[in-house]
């Protein structure tokens, strides 16, 4: 019964404090764009042709056989 005493504020306190966190990133605009983070790795500004890289250092590869 004397477990009561400090289990029952601490779960209270933990409930107010998860409830307060919430609250504090639903009012700071965590949840305004759900959908922009997934549709925006869909989305490819420049397509990348075979064989060359986007700062041209793969240009010129070619193997050479001795």
């Amino acid at each position: 019964m004397s477990v009561l005493y400090v289990a029952l504020p601490v779960a209270i306190l933990m409930g107010a404090a998860a409830m307060i966190a919430c609250i504090k990133c639903i009012r700071g605009g965590q949840y305004d764009d759900l959908e922009g983070a997934s549709v925006r790795m869909l989305i490819d500004d420049e397509p990348i042709r075979n064989g060359t890289a986007k700062n041209g250092t793969a240009k010129n590869r070619s193997t050479k056989k001795s």
